[in-house]
């Protein structure tokens, strides 16, 4: 009769089962808020000669600064996870969770008030400052990629949240190697063959197929 898995091996296969999808979440989460900071968030437009263009655009890197290096520093949180130890593991899923908190904190804001972060940007084009600059708009908007952005963000601080959870009972990154030798040590134990000594036989012109000692 073949023999049962034991409990402990069942929690170590969901472990590192739950690890590399919270990685795998972390990074993408990550990789797709640094591609949406490039992409427009905010579209403005201009009454008829108040500037040389009548249509302004904003990034979202140009809107929020800091949203790069905070997706960078989730990225790089994510690669030490994959070798932490179980104490720097809930460091790190707390930081994990602000960072993405801080992201979806970003995506929420541009959407509700784009107005607050595109004043720079009329500023530039039209030379004025304050209230007046407004009176030259005609219009403003938001893209989807606010929205994506604060789910992205949500997305990397519930990854952090788990990380919180689990992350205690994740295996070692170098523990995997270590039964490697003990099946090494139990064969030998067996009385498998020692090559070096097949060799060694050889070439003394012995038989080591032969069992008589």
């Amino acid at each position: 009769m073949a023999e049962r898995p034991s409990t402990s091996d069942g929690g170590t296969v969901r472990g590192s089962r739950s690890k590399r999808i919270l990685l795998v979440a972390i990074v993408i989460g990550s990789v797709l808020t640094l591609a949406a900071a490039t992409r427009i968030w905010v579209e403005i437009d201009l009454f008829a000669g108040a500037a040389a263009f009548d249509e302004l655009s904003v990034t979202g890197q140009q809107l929020n600064p800091s949203i790069s290096p905070i997706a960078i520093a989730a990225l790089a949180s994510a690669l030490v996870l994959a070798i932490a130890g179980p104490v720097l593991r809930r460091v790190l899923g707390a930081v994990v969770l602000l960072l993405g908190a801080g992201i979806a904190l970003l995506g929420a804001n541009a959407q509700l008030d784009p107005r607050g972060g595109v004043e720079w940007v009329v500023a530039e084009a039209t030379g004025l400052a304050g209230d007046a600059q407004y009176a030259l708009v005609s219009g403003l908007s938001t893209t989807p990629w606010p929205v994506l952005t604060c789910v992205y963000g949500g997305a990397i601080a519930l990854a952090g949240v788990l990380v919180l959870l689990l992350g205690g009972g994740w295996r070692a990154a170098g523990r995997k190697y270590q039964s490697r030798p003990d099946r090494g040590d139990a064969a030998a134990a067996g009385g498998a063959p020692d090559r070096i000594g097949e060799w060694d036989a050889l070439s003394e012109g012995q038989d080591p197929s032969d069992p008589r000692p």
